[in-house]
């Protein structure tokens, strides 16, 4: 058993009609844990069409992990609040689009996680470097993003709603005492 006879990778072999001592796999195999079953989740696709909603649970942990990634991946070039003005754009770069105008506000989410992937124009792919669940969560994170820039009036609290409309006043008329502050 110390001298067992074997083959090192790629060495010739007498043994097999090909003369190879390395086998090729067989058709189908699927290395552990590389079982991609689920296209939604792993593509962001269904067919050749993006998926228009996160298909897993959007819960604070994962907008926290995407906003984490986004710090890292994204910042630099869509800035931290995602207007197109990271720190790369200001040393030259060309600038991305800000994810607060209307046409990508309307795309499906399937979309962001495909740009992700894939890249798009000058934006290179992440593929490699961002693993598929921490995508998702960059996409939960930018919807976040959105939503915080783009956010119904209607939808926010009533303390909230007067704040706003109180500011909107203050820029309208900026000799107005601030709602709150007394003369």
């Amino acid at each position: 058993m110390h001298d067992a006879p074997r083959y090192e990778a790629y060495e010739k072999s007498d043994f097999f009609g090909d003369d190879r001592s390395m086998r090729p796999q067989v058709a189908g195999t699927v290395a552990r844990g590389q079982l991609r079953e689920d296209a939604a989740f792993f593509t962001g696709k269904v067919g050749s069409a993006v998926v228009p909603r996160i298909p897993i649970p959007v819960t604070g942990q994962l907008v926290h992990r995407g906003r984490q990634r986004f710090d890292i991946y994204c910042a630099p070039c869509h800035g931290r609040a995602g207007r197109g003005d990271g720190v790369v754009v200001r040393r030259g770069y060309r600038a991305p689009s800000s994810f607060h105008v209307d046409r990508l506000r309307s795309q499906p989410d399937g979309y962001f996680f495909d740009v992700i992937t894939n890249g798009f124009a000058t934006m290179p792919d992440y593929a490699a470097q961002i693993p598929v669940a921490d995508r998702w969560a960059i996409v939960a994170y930018v919807r976040a993003l959105q939503l915080s820039q783009h956010a119904p009036l209607a939808g926010l609290p009533a303390r909230t709603q007067e704040l706003v409309r109180a500011q909107a006043v203050q820029l309208a008329e900026p000799d107005a005492p601030a709602a709150g502050r007394h003369p």
